[in-house]
């Protein structure tokens, strides 16, 4: 099957967010990522600013990560965080569960925490994608989770932050199209550094990948599909 190597560009997110980057790293990444086209940038919440600015008039959209990476934020700080990212650009929110509460099962406070992300990105026009970090979670957690996504009308469901003891996982993938409403739209990242991993995860149902490895996925593509 044939891809457009355009529309493979539009799968990817652009991951900033090594914690040893420098402004002028993440200034470069973000401008690599304009001249590639890609989906979006997804920065530390500092940086949102500057690369917002970099992004302006191109159709890159400046994503943030939220309570990254272990989701231990309580709610307020992942609230506050949500909104003042919002203002400085932030069109993408990348919000991580809080993973110590769904491993306890206090699923009552992992909706609020989720529904008070949701509630402030979707009024100011901007989507979520909640990132389960599936590498700590049994199979119940993750439906659970899918569930209440859909519930809540979240935007995406996101394998991994990329941080944790592994990433996307293909079979995770699949059993979160299988769990998620239709309109819930799935993400994989993590350790996804090839084009021939990027069309494995996409045919098992992700829309979004993450990936830092752009410039050689995008080169791949090029080569095997021609230039368009």
């Amino acid at each position: 099957m044939n891809f457009n190597c355009n529309e493979i560009a539009k799968m990817i997110d652009h991951s900033l967010l090594s914690p040893t980057m420098t402004d002028e790293e993440i200034r470069q990444g973000a401008e690599l990522a304009r001249e590639h086209n890609v989906a979006g940038v997804c920065v530390k919440p500092y940086a949102v600013k500057m690369v917002a600015e970099i992004l302006k008039g191109s159709t890159v959209k400046p994503g943030v990560t939220i309570g990254f990476p272990h989701g231990s934020h309580p709610t307020s700080v992942k609230a506050a965080e949500s909104q003042q990212t919002i203002e400085q650009g932030a069109v993408e929110l990348d919000m991580v569960v809080n993973i110590g509460k769904v491993l306890s099962g206090d699923w009552d406070y992992v909706r609020r925490d989720i529904e008070a992300v949701v509630t402030i990105a979707h009024v100011a026009g901007a989507i979520v994608k909640v990132i389960f970090e599936n590498c700590y979670l049994r199979e119940e957690h993750k439906i659970k989770l899918c569930e209440i996504c859909g519930e809540l009308k979240v935007d995406f469901v996101k394998t991994s932050t990329g941080f944790g003891s592994s990433g996307a996982a293909v079979e995770d993938v699949k059993l979160m199209r299988t769990f998620s409403p239709p309109q819930v739209q799935v993400k994989a990242a993590g350790g996804i550094r090839s084009l021939e991993k990027l069309l494995e995860f996409q045919s098992a149902g992700a829309t979004r990948i993450g990936a830092t490895a752009t410039t050689v996925i995008l080169d791949e593509c090029r080569k095997r599909f021609g230039s368009k």
